[in-house]
């Protein structure tokens, strides 16, 4: 019989003892969130809260729950310093002598497909305290947020599903841990690898006369079969955390290209592009803005949208170099 391996004790494996306590606060939090999201239908937690987030958009009530969650989850650890949600337009830091980690999440994406029991999740990134700000009790936070996804220390998502699964990486590859009946997650895939090319593609194609024409082109060239010498299937949920993760698994791509309406893409580069491009990348994969990689992207605010198209490297270059090619 497999030895029992918790989220906890991978990270324990090669990583410090505050960055455990950092995954242990995040478990704790999805715990949480998982069982309020599996009972939802009985509670007074679906619909509208009634107000718009630092986004302009309308915060369910699972939205403040699933923050609430998170922020008390992290904010009593030792090890964090700041933390940076979705739904608040500031960060939230602690100023901690001696904390080091900044906590950057999305706490419950695709929330609104809760009320129709689809697939929903929570998205991550940490960082750490730059050393330029040692000081923790005067450092400037925006300057230690801001910076770009090659400085991620850890990132990871957890899917509410059938299962609840966490896919994570501290930088040495990617796991995935399920929820047992314990209230641990406990390893169920490491050294995760997405294929190198797949079947599918992933965008919401309601947009697509409206995105610039090099993707209008490439969406022609998968339809057409032409970069794997067979039509691609068209595969999207609506949730991000559950489109990444279909082709994390299964291979192709997810698009979420510029549009006349959002220019500047519609993704949050800090909670939602760098975190999965970083699992991405660590999985055999590629994550683009387009023309550039997502990793390098300098951030210059922390709720910065991006254009975002992650999967497999076959796909991903394709999309890339038809980018390049338009300019």
């Amino acid at each position: 019989m497999a030895t029992k391996v918790t989220v906890e004790q991978h990270v324990a494996e090669g990583a410090s003892p505050e960055l455990r306590e950092v995954f242990g606060g995040i478990a704790a939090a999805a715990r949480e969130i998982g069982k309020k999201i599996r009972l939802a239908g009985l509670s007074d937690v679906l619909g509208a809260y009634g107000a718009v987030n630092v986004q302009g958009e309308q915060q369910q009530k699972l939205d403040v729950f699933a923050n609430g969650v998170m922020l008390r989850s992290l904010g009593k650890l030792a090890s964090v310093i700041a933390c940076v949600s979705e739904e608040n337009e500031e960060p939230i830091p602690f100023y901690r002598a001696g904390a080091k980690y900044i906590v950057i999440f999305d706490p419950l994406d695709g929330s609104s497909n809760i009320d129709v029991n689809v697939n929903t999740g929570t998205i991550f990134s940490v960082q750490e305290l730059s050393s330029s700000t040692a000081d923790a009790t005067i450092f400037d936070v925006t300057a230690s947020i801001l910076q770009p996804g090659t400085k991620q220390v850890a990132a990871g998502y957890v899917v509410y599903g059938p299962s609840t699964v966490m896919v994570m990486t501290t930088g040495a590859g990617v796991a995935a841990f399920t929820l047992d009946d314990n209230g641990d997650f406990v390893r169920s895939s490491e050294s995760m690898h997405m294929p190198e090319q797949g079947p599918y593609y992933s965008a919401n194609e309601a947009n697509a006369a409206s995105w610039p024409a090099a993707y209008r082109e490439y969406l022609a060239m998968l339809l057409r079969g032409e970069l794997n010498g067979k039509a691609y299937s068209a595969r999207y949920i609506g949730s991000l955390v559950a489109d990444f993760h279909r082709t994390l698994l299964k291979g192709g791509v997810f698009l979420y290209p510029p549009t006349d309406k959002a220019p500047k893409g519609k993704l949050r580069l800090l909670y939602e592009a760098n975190p999965l491009a970083l699992l991405a990348e660590q999985a055999g994969g590629a994550a683009v803005n387009g023309p550039k990689r997502i990793l390098e992207l300098q951030p210059e605010q922390i709720h910065q949208r991006t254009p975002l198209i992650v999967g497999s490297k076959r796909e991903v270059e394709a999309l890339q170099k038809a980018v390049l090619e338009a300019r």
